[in-house]
């Protein structure tokens, strides 16, 4: 491993978060702007904090006392033992594994911040502040470790080859771990804070409430590719032993994964409105890295192109699925393009990885279990800690808020002062 390679690209990840913050501002109402801003530095901040204290234990690392049981006649390796408070994290420099923990710790506990930014996306203009703190903490204490563990830090799922013969499953940037995480947890946020007002009329058709600065979204796109490819860099070095050479090919699959999907998503909204939409492409853009993070160096730049443009194309239909046909308000698309793409992305790394060992069908079984973990567990997980939150601070803003906005409901001040707002005072109420 080289470990200043390793730092530098754990370094970027922050640019992630940056770029998904400005997307979700700029999906959304003017109005809430600055909401929208605040409400991702308390995410990450009360992420950082509660993973650092509590959830990197959960999480733990591969060689530290874990939580197992045996059954069915194999060991299951369910949560981590680290310590709490990140002790024995190594940073004093005189442990000679300190390093093997202190830079896991440090690439997680920005992952953290990522899972918790990403609801936001689909909690726009309705979502209090203090439920997204609850929300993050929830994320980074309990449903993050949990899942990275059993795929980062030697639990079942990476032991699947292990204890059943086939493969282990593979995640190579964090595509399961961090950006499915976070589109279910979107999910759930979207069906308990319910739709805008003024979002669906009576007899179910959906007003279009278009973001009210796509400048800044696309922006965000050009930060978020930085992120990204320091997220899938750094995550390729500390778990599966990627080289400079390695990280190189990294960089060139983000890119190229990227450019598919925001390619595919203009293409699709060229054909059907005859014009190409600029926040679909946004979207098709994040889609594309969020599917190529499963994979990372481990499939070609031909099929990292491939991978995105079928994300780009998935999220342009699917976005306007969930919307129209099963009346979930997700303004930022977040469902779309962090949980379907992730897992898409999960299930090309099956059908397309170069992989050292083990059967190409054994592989594919392997990425299957681990999304079933996802749906079958880990959502379930996630909603019912979501609707607990619910009932102890109400996710959703009241009349007021809406009228409002969220930056004068919630902060006493709107983003633009100086400017009338009304673009968004035609939506039906």
């Amino acid at each position: 491993m080289n470990p200043a390679l390793c730092l530098f690209a754990i370094l970027l990840v922050p640019f992630a978060s940056a770029g998904l913050a400005l997307i979700h501002q700029g999906l959304g109402r003017s109005r809430s702007a600055a909401h929208a801003m605040l409400g991702t530095l308390c995410a990450l901040s009360v992420s950082a904090i509660v993973f650092v204290l509590f959830g990197s234990s959960w999480a733990g690392f591969t060689g530290a006392a874990t939580h197992t049981f045996t059954a069915g006649g194999a060991h299951w390796d369910w949560l981590g033992a680290a310590p709490f408070f990140a002790r024995g994290a190594g940073f004093d420099g005189t442990d000679a594994a300190g390093l093997e923990r202190a830079l896991p710790l440090c690439l997680e506990m920005f992952a953290a911040g990522l899972v918790a930014t990403v609801p936001l996306s689909a909690g726009a203009d309705r979502w209090r502040l203090a439920p997204i703190c609850l929300s993050s903490a929830l994320l980074a204490g309990i449903a993050y470790p949990l899942f990275t563990h059993w795929v980062w830090g030697g639990g079942w799922l990476a032991q699947l080859g292990a204890n059943f013969g086939i493969a282990g499953f593979t995640d190579a940037g964090g595509a399961g771990a961090i950006q499915v995480v976070g589109g279910l947890a979107a999910l759930s946020v979207a069906w308990i804070a319910g739709p805008r007002r003024g979002k669906f009329a009576d007899d179910g058709m959906a007003a279009a409430i278009p973001g009210h600065n796509i400048v800044m979204v696309l922006f965000g796109c050009i930060l978020a590719l930085v992120g990204w490819t320091g997220l899938d860099s750094a995550a390729s070095i500390l778990f599966y032993g990627a080289g400079p050479q390695q990280v190189a090919g990294v960089a060139i699959n983000a890119m190229l994964s990227a450019a598919g999907g925001c390619l595919a998503a203009l293409a699709v909204t060229r054909s059907r409105y005859h014009k190409p939409d600029a926040s679909l492409s946004a979207n098709g853009w994040i889609a594309g890295l969020v599917a190529g993070s499963a994979s990372c160096a481990m499939v070609s730049p031909v099929a990292a192109i491939f991978i995105g443009v079928i994300a780009g194309v998935l999220t342009t239909y699917t976005i306007e699925v969930f919307e129209l046909h099963l009346r979930v308000d997700d303004p930022g698309g977040a469902v779309s393009v962090h949980a379907l793409s992730g897992i898409w992305g999960l299930i090309a790394l099956g059908i397309y990885g170069n992989f050292p060992g083990g059967t190409r069908a054994g592989h594919v079984l392997a990425q299957w279990v681990g999304i079933c973990a996802l749906i079958g567990f880990m959502l379930p997980l996630i909603h019912a800690g979501n609707l607990l939150l619910n009932r102890l601070s109400r996710f959703r803003v009241d009349d007021d808020g809406h009228r409002h906005g969220m930056d004068v409901r919630e902060l006493g001040a709107g983003a633009y002062p100086e400017f009338v707002i009304h673009s968004d005072e035609f939506v039906p109420r």
